[in-house]
């Protein structure tokens, strides 16, 4: 399998993306704690380009002693992304869904060696 070059790591800020075609496979590589994490460009629902969705801390919803709620908030400790196709949610540390475990993000191999960032899709 092919190993593509992608860069220098120091392109992809905290927070931050690149994606990038590779041969034909378009790969997402996103930098979340300090680290680095790829994955496909394909989201699992139907196919859409998860990593042009949006990035955001995972929202929870705060649930009152009588079972209602009034306001949303955020964790800043679990990175999301979502599906600009139709909103499925999926952390960017473990590819996992938000709303169905079963379904989960498409890893790429990633390595840093010297400061640059190579992907096998």
């Amino acid at each position: 399998m092919t190993e593509f070059r992608i860069g220098p790591a120091d392109q992809i800020p905290e927070g931050g993306r690149l994606v990038v075609d590779c041969d034909g496979k378009e790969v997402g590589v996103f930098r979340v704690k300090g680290a680095l994490h790829a994955w496909h460009n394909t989201c699992p629902h139907r196919q859409g380009p998860i990593c042009q969705g949006r990035l955001y801390a995972q929202v929870i919803e705060p649930v009152a002693a009588d079972g209602t709620t009034r306001l949303l908030a955020y964790d800043e400790d679990a990175q999301h992304i979502v599906c600009p196709w139709h909103g499925y949610e999926f952390d960017l540390q473990t590819g996992r869904c938000q709303g169905r475990p079963t379904q989960r993000l498409r890893p790429a191999q990633l390595r840093e060696e010297a400061g640059i960032v190579y992907v096998r899709p």
